[in-house]
């Protein structure tokens, strides 16, 4: 198996605490993002979307089922993949960093291991969707403060 990582960031022209609330919030995706459909399948703690939390987020028949490993309140989520990829052992850290009180620093790095092509195409794939993600947080974000 080939270790892959992809990485996006990007500065958000908005509080860190909003920022931290939109990818926090596993049933506000949907609002947000290019998904259809953003659940809760089993809550967390602290929080319903704290460590344990598994959420089902997708579009049509795609669905992906995380769950969340690491939630430190405003400044990184980490989840793992349980389903939805044919991939191995993927893990995803969210960070953000404050930049003043209006702006923030966002980095989301994602690692996986796969066999042959499929590892390659996955890699420019969750590419496309983090960075779609990143991207749509920078346009909404601002409008939410």
């Amino acid at each position: 198996m080939t270790h892959y990582v992809v990485r996006v960031g990007r500065i958000i022209e908005a509080p860190i605490e909003v920022v931290w609330d939109m990818i926090a919030d596993a049933r506000g995706f949907s609002s947000w993002g290019f998904m259809s459909h953003s659940s809760l399948e089993r809550e967390g703690t602290p929080t319903p979307d704290g460590v344990g939390a598994v959420r089902n987020l997708g579009t049509g028949s795609f669905i992906s089922r995380e769950e969340v490993v690491v939630f430190d309140p405003p400044s990184h989520l980490g989840y793992v993949l349980l389903a939805g990829l044919p991939i191995s052992n993927y893990r995803a850290d969210v960070r953000l960093e404050p930049l003043g009180d209006r702006r923030c620093r966002i980095a989301w790095v994602g690692t996986f291991e796969s066999k042959g092509i499929t590892g390659a195409i996955m890699q420019r794939f969750l590419t496309m969707v983090l960075g779609d993600f990143v991207r749509r947080l920078a346009k909404v974000a601002p409008t939410r403060t």
